[in-house]
């Protein structure tokens, strides 16, 4: 029997051409009208020159395989907690009940924004601190890790100024505490095993999904499996796979720049399927303070064209989000 993946995959080569906005790019203009242009078409694009060596994101990688290739039971010892801090194992996630048999075939650890349990700010859903590996375990791995994610904050924080442009808003509309200035910003190390998808049969890397924030920063290796659907009501859907680009980061707009923007910028529905061969990605997804409202914006809205959704809260939003999409932490639980 001819297997859709693999026929797919051997077509790549047709996947979707993405706008690259260049970050060392000093013509201003020239970035917000081809980031606009590309929120538009497709919620997708390139980041390059973003100030983060190849030599630094080699390593991460390098880090993030050697955490995936400990022992189970070395793994589970380090088994997320209900702040999303830690080890997701394979079939942890179902981001596409309605199509999917089980879970994503992937494993995963989130690393958020570290705060100690004695901090008030501690209490709140997505802070506290983190889990983390021993240094006997895997020396360095902490310290690689929270450079990676204050780093991948910056070039975030550099992205959103573009995006705040052409939001017809000011460049430092994002920057205000209550968004970026003190975000939920979760780094996610990802492995995809090399289980065969099949969509017919209901198997995913990873199931059709939006992600849920402001942005999202993917580095990948080179081993393609990231799909798009420009459209997410169409009939049939119409998916393009998006290639790697060495030494950038694929980024797409979340949900909640979907609600800001009223539907102008949208969230774009996206799947992994993999063809046999392991896959290792990170990603970076940004989101504001808890308490932000996210409500559409004064440029977004007019007589003509009223708010499409209810403001709500950061927090409320997320927990929501995370809550339908992730197992009961009590299904891991000895009987």
């Amino acid at each position: 029997m001819e297997n859709h993946t693999d026929k797919a995959l051997s077509s790549v080569s047709g996947g979707s051409a993405l706008n690259c906005i260049d970050l060392s790019n000093p013509n201003l203009h020239e970035l917000v009208f081809l980031l606009k242009q590309a929120c538009l078409d497709s919620g997708f694009f390139y980041v390059i020159n973003h100030g983060i060596s190849q030599e630094f994101m080699d390593e991460v990688f390098a880090q993030s395989k050697m955490f995936f290739g400990l022992k189970t039971e070395d793994k589970m010892k380090l088994l997320r907690n209900e702040k999303h801090r830690g080890y997701t194992p394979i079939l942890d996630e179902v981001l596409d009940p309605d199509n999917q048999v089980e879970g994503d075939y992937k494993e995963g650890y989130y690393i958020g924004v570290e705060f100690s349990e004695d901090d008030p700010h501690s209490e709140k859903p997505f802070y506290g601190p983190n889990i983390w590996p021993s240094e006997d375990l895997l020396p360095g791995w902490r310290h690689t890790m929270e450079k990676y994610h204050q780093e991948a904050l910056r070039v975030a924080t550099a992205v959103a100024r573009i995006i705040a442009l052409a939001l017809d808003l000011n460049d430092d509309f994002f920057d205000k505490p209550e968004m970026l200035g003190e975000p939920i910003a979760t780094l996610r190390l990802l492995h995809y095993e090399g289980r065969v998808s099949s969509p017919t049969d209901g198997i995913y890397g990873a199931g059709a999904h939006s992600d849920y924030g402001l942005i999202t920063l993917l580095a990948t290796d080179d081993v393609v499996g990231l799909q798009i659907c420009k459209v997410k009501d169409a009939q049939p859907q119409l998916w393009e796979y998006i290639p790697p680009l060495k030494g950038a980061f694929i980024v797409n707009l979340g949900d909640m720049l979907e609600r800001w923007s009223n539907g102008v910028f949208r969230s774009t529905l996206h799947r992994v399927l993999v063809n046999g061969q392991e896959r290792y990605s990170i990603a970076f997804f940004v989101e504001p303070n808890h308490e932000c409202l996210v409500e559409c914006l004064p440029t977004c809205k007019s007589e003509t064209n009223p708010p499409k959704f209810p403001p709500v809260t950061c927090a409320t939003y997320l927990t929501q989000r995370y809550r339908d999409t992730h197992v009961d932490l009590n299904k891991y639980q000895k009987t």
